[in-house]
């Protein structure tokens, strides 16, 4: 409470300023679904410099009784022989007694759907007296990319082991898993995690020529679809092409996976 009995907001989590203006989006030598490349302006807004931990998130769960992280129904992407592996890996990640596993807290959170990070985004936008939300697909490139142009990846053209988690060893699966946000050099915004560690929730559908007719000023992505976007690549990415900067995967509304968080977004 404040001196004189009001609410006082909360603090907001730790944020980037992504300066308002134009960046090239898209690749011209990988998938279709990121031709053409185009010219795309962005509003000034603010980033989270880190994926949502294991911890924030808790203070969420505890605020409100959303249910906490866990292996339920399993998602469509967990079939097709995939189940005896995704409910192994996706159990050390479950919440025992609604709390995080140890050694996790300051990992960022995974287990979560996109349902789940608009529930959390709702709570923070009450907590803060901002408008929390997650970021569109054209925001999470712009911001990924830190001011670097037409680069693959946040920190330049080639890949760097140095900078991101990802699976280097396929069959070392079992030997991995997320890092604590922050364990490898941030990009020229200030962001940490852009490739690698978790795929990252963004607010867009799924659309494979929304590139081609969408809006040149602050594209929102298809009113519409059957898939949602996540960005960024992850700790079981054993595919360097997937921790490009341009690099868009889709997947079924109901997903959600060890390899799965998100980061905010906040509106200037």
């Amino acid at each position: 409470m404040g001196p004189d009995g009001t609410m006082t907001p909360a603090p907001l989590p730790d944020l980037a300023r992504i300066p308002a203006g134009d960046f090239l989006m898209g690749s011209a030598d990988d998938s279709d679904d990121e031709r053409p490349v185009h010219r795309v302006f962005v509003s000034e807004f603010f980033v989270g410099r880190f994926p949502v931990t294991q911890d924030e998130y808790a203070r969420f769960v505890g605020a409100t009784g959303h249910p906490a992280p866990a292996v339920r129904e399993l998602p469509l992407i967990a079939t097709g022989g995939r189940e005896a592996t995704f409910r192994e890996l996706a159990a050390r990640y479950a919440w025992p007694n609604g709390a995080p596993p140890a050694g996790v807290s300051g990992h960022p959170v995974v287990l979560v759907g996109y349902d789940d990070a608009l529930a959390y985004c709702r709570w923070s936008s009450g907590q803060t007296g901002r408008v929390v939300r997650l970021p569109t697909e054209a925001e999470w490139e712009k911001a990924a990319r830190g001011g670097l142009e037409g680069l693959r990846y946040p920190w330049g053209e080639d890949m760097n082991p140095s900078r991101c988690s990802f699976m280097v060893d396929p069959t070392l699966k079992r030997l991995h898993g997320t890092k604590p946000t922050g364990t490898f050099p941030p990009n020229a915004y200030g962001l940490c995690d852009t490739s690698g560690n978790v795929w990252e929730w963004v607010s867009d559908w799924y659309g494979p020529d929304y590139y081609g007719v969408g809006s040149m000023r602050d594209p929102q992505g298809p009113d519409a679809g059957h898939l949602r976007v996540v960005r960024g690549g992850s700790w079981v990415s054993d595919d360097v092409s997937m921790l490009r900067s341009a690099c868009r995967h889709k997947v079924p509304p109901d997903t959600y996976a060890y390899s799965i968080g998100f980061r905010v977004a906040v509106d200037a």
